[in-house]
């Protein structure tokens, strides 16, 4: 036996170099067995996966076989379908055939072919019509009727045996007696033809056939007798008719051709039925060399694509199929082409443009439906089964899908039902697309479709979707800029339309705390700085609803925690002095006015010492002045503070600090 770790050299290779992971994404399995006689290696198919396969291939001709069904109803529709009932026949005969030829049940792969062969045809290409047989059953000696031998002929060829029978039965009453003893002997045979699908081995169906086929010589030799005088009766010359028949039944070819021809039928026909008269253990791996012959006499209609795809599937053309099949359907050729490219009917190299043949088809078909935006979800599928440039191709149309978050301008003022609405909406469309890039491990495009997403949100000062895209988008310089565009809020608009904007801020607060040991965890910078937005609205909201206890443990807080921003020291000082004047209420101890006293302090130090930049700004654009205006402001807060103080020592709320420092 051969060592188990020494690399096996497989010719022709499995898959190309660097193709590993692709082999791995097509769903297919390396199985092998060791010869004991020169340790040679045989890589085989899965029978399981062969099984899938096929199950899949029968899927997709149920599917094709439904939408034709569905098409020739004749009702009304809201929409009109994309295509006729027709259209959808010759797709469920294409894949019902490539199904027949080349995906056979496990175990089938080598069985003769000409039933299934006979049993499409019959399926999908009736003759002779119902109509016929009822117009010949009609009558009392359908025999004068010019298309009774054809119909009879016909439903040999088929091996219609039912129809044949009942026809060959009305016979009993032919003034013939001749033709009335040779149609007793033809019902049975026909009736009791041998067919593979009856027998549990073949060679117990060869035996059966070979001692058919002696009945039929035995009919021949009797059908040799009838004199030559008693072969025609007045309306068609019935012997040469029975001739024809039982030519077929002998299979011979030549008669085959003949019949063929004279019943108008097409190659197909004559292919379908050789493999039940003429070779009845003919295989599929001998049909193209068949095929070709029939096709020298009765070519395919080159005008017809369905007829092209048809003979290129019959004479064992894979690629050339494929081919023919674009030209009839995209749906068609991308669907045959990822069914072929694993069971190895075509080439899985890939070409200059780094695209295998299967490729091509299913990218193709991805192109086509990406004409539709609201096929994206389906679009991206087939791209991402495509390698390395399908999953390019795909990442494009997901950054490109249409999120449509932007408020309609018929939903605005329409209140809160409208609201809910459009948040189900796009919900629906992002959640999409977060699931496919989990699904195909695209995280960086879902990224930057979630601070797409932001962007639109931040537009509508949807500050709270916002941050929560940015987060998911672990976009934290995009995070610092919604936090700057909610403070800008507050200077622009005031206290009021600030803390409404925020209200919906505080659950992505929650969000990343709750997540920092989970995901990559937002810099502290900024989380700080979203804490600070969070509990300055807070702060306002509790001042404007009259809870001035709650905001000044607010005001405190926040210096105590260290996350008010510097530039944001003076207009917090500015913003709680009504608290510090309010003559009826101490909502701060004497610590706490400390502590608001050497935050002002550090203010006026620094201002003194040229980095009033660092500390007014923010105090100038809100109200609207200069520095020194700012600086008369502080003075204002700096007296609130000195009452406040010694409000407190002279009731002795807090106590007295120490390091007052004033």
């Amino acid at each position: 036996m051969p060592d188990a770790h020494r690399p096996a050299h497989l010719v022709p290779p499995l898959f190309g170099q660097n193709a590993v992971e692709d082999f791995q994404r097509s769903g297919r399995i390396v199985s092998l067995t060791v010869s004991p006689r020169d340790e040679s290696i045989a890589v085989l198919q899965s029978e399981e996966d062969l099984r899938a396969l096929s199950k899949l291939a029968n899927d997709y001709v149920n599917f094709c076989k439904e939408c034709c069904l569905y098409a020739s109803q004749n009702i009304s529709r809201a929409e009109q379908l994309q295509y006729d009932a027709e259209h959808y026949r010759c797709l469920w005969t294409c894949f019902s055939l490539f199904a027949v030829l080349y995906l056979p049940e496990p175990g089938f792969e080598d069985a003769p072919v000409g039933d299934e062969l006979m049993e499409w045809l019959n399926t999908h290409f009736i003759q002779p019509s119902t109509q016929e047989g009822d117009e010949l059953s009609s009558q009392d000696r359908p025999w004068e009727d010019p298309a009774f031998w054809p119909y009879l002929t016909r439903t040999a060829l088929r091996g219609l045996s039912k129809a044949s029978a009942f026809f060959l039965n009305t016979l009993s009453e032919h003034p013939s007696p001749y033709l009335q003893n040779i149609a007793q002997q033809i019902s049975p045979l026909l009736t009791n033809h041998p067919r593979l699908h009856q027998f549990s081995a073949e060679r117990d169906f060869a035996v059966a056939s070979r001692r058919w086929k002696d009945k039929v010589k035995t009919l021949r030799l009797e059908l040799d007798r009838v004199p030559e005088s008693a072969r025609d009766d007045g309306f068609d010359n019935w012997w040469d008719r029975v001739s024809d028949i039982v030519g077929v039944l002998e299979g011979r070819g030549d008669v085959m051709k003949k019949v063929c021809s004279e019943l108008d039928a097409d190659w197909k026909e004559v292919c379908s039925a050789w493999g039940v008269f003429v070779d009845t253990r003919l295989r599929r791996q001998d049909l193209p060399e068949v095929v070709a012959q029939v096709l020298d006499e009765l070519p395919p209609d080159p005008t017809d694509r369905e007829d092209m795809v048809h003979s290129a599937l019959f004479l064992g053309k894979p690629t050339h199929a494929l081919s023919e099949s674009a030209h009839l359907d995209g749906w068609l050729a991308a669907h045959l082409a990822d069914l072929m490219e694993p069971i190895e009917l075509i080439d899985c190299e890939p070409d200059d443009s780094e695209l295998t043949l299967r490729q091509h088809y299913v990218l193709g078909y991805a192109e086509y439906l990406h004409t539709d935006p609201a096929l994206w979800r389906i679009t991206v599928d087939y791209m991402y089964s495509c390698g390395e440039v399908g999953r390019e191709m795909a990442d494009q149309v997901l950054m490109r899908v249409p999120l449509r978050l932007d408020t309609p301008s018929e939903a605005e003022g329409a209140g809160d039902e409208a609201a809910r609405i459009r948040a189900g909406h796009l919900a629906g469309v992002l959640k999409d697309i977060n699931e496919t890039c989990f699904e195909y491990q695209r995280e960086e495009i879902r990224r930057m479709v979630c601070r797409i997403a932001a962007q639109t949100f931040i537009r509508e000062r949807k500050y709270g979707l916002a941050i929560s895209y940015c987060t998911s988008a672990e976009d934290w310089v995009g995070l610092g800029r919604v936090v700057d565009l909610v403070l800008e809020e507050y200077i622009g608009e005031g206290s009021e339309q600030f803390a409404q904007l925020v209200a919906n801020i505080a659950p992505s607060l929650q969000s990343l705390r709750a997540g920092a040991g989970t995901k990559i965890p937002a810099p502290g910078v900024f989380l700080h700085r979203l804490m600070f937005v969070i509990r300055f609205a807070e702060f306002h909201q509790r001042r404007a609803s009259g809870d001035g206890q709650g905001a000044a443990v607010d005001v405190v807080a926040m210096f105590r925690e260290d996350i008010v921003p510097q530039a944001w020291w003076a207009v917090l000082l500015c913003d709680a002095v009504e608290l510090l004047q309010n003559d009826g209420a101490m909502f701060f101890t004497s610590e706490d006015a400390c502590l608001l006293m050497q935050r002002l302090e550090s203010i006026h130090i620094m201002a003194a010492q040229g980095c009033s930049d660092d500390y007014l700004p923010v105090l100038c654009r809100v109200t609207k002045r200069g520095e020194k205006h700012a600086l008369q402001r502080l003075e204002v807060v700096r007296l609130s503070l000195a009452r406040y103080y010694a409000r407190c020592g002279a009731i002795g709320v807090g106590g007295r600090p120490n390091g007052w420092g004033y």
